[in-house]
């Protein structure tokens, strides 16, 4: 009975595969994407473990191409943001200049949209 789960290609590794790499052999690169569709003779599945961990060979290129349908890590931009909205946050307000019930943005900065507490609604810089 074959097992309807593909496996990673390393030898003596039987984990699920979750990643498929594939050689461009003309453009000395490896693209490792997401798990292909069905199996192909001249790519390998490769598990998490074993794909997070690929290298190239020296004077090759990898590419790694992500998932679409895949969470989406936090960047260290993200990080550097939520950083900033925090100290912000825990800055002493200068309560004399803002109407009583928090109503109404403390800034005249026009991209603010509303607030509420801490928080605030931004426009986006495209519209």
């Amino acid at each position: 009975m074959v097992s309807p789960v593909r496996r990673c290609s390393r030898t003596a590794c039987g984990r699920p595969a979750v990643a498929t790499l594939t050689y461009v052999y003309a453009d000395s690169t490896a693209v490792l994407g997401p798990l292909a569709t069905y199996a192909e003779p001249h790519c390998y599945d490769l598990c998490a473990e074993h794909s997070e961990r690929l290298t190239a060979p020296r004077g090759w290129e990898v590419v790694r191409l992500s998932d679409p349908s895949a969470p989406v890590r936090p960047s260290g931009d993200d990080l550097e943001a939520l950083a900033n909205a925090v100290r912000e946050a825990a800055r002493p307000q200068d309560r004399g200049d803002r109407p009583r019930g928090g109503g109404g943005p403390r800034t005249a900065d026009p991209a603010e949209v509303a607030r509420r507490g801490h928080l605030r609604v931004l426009r986006s810089p495209d519209s």
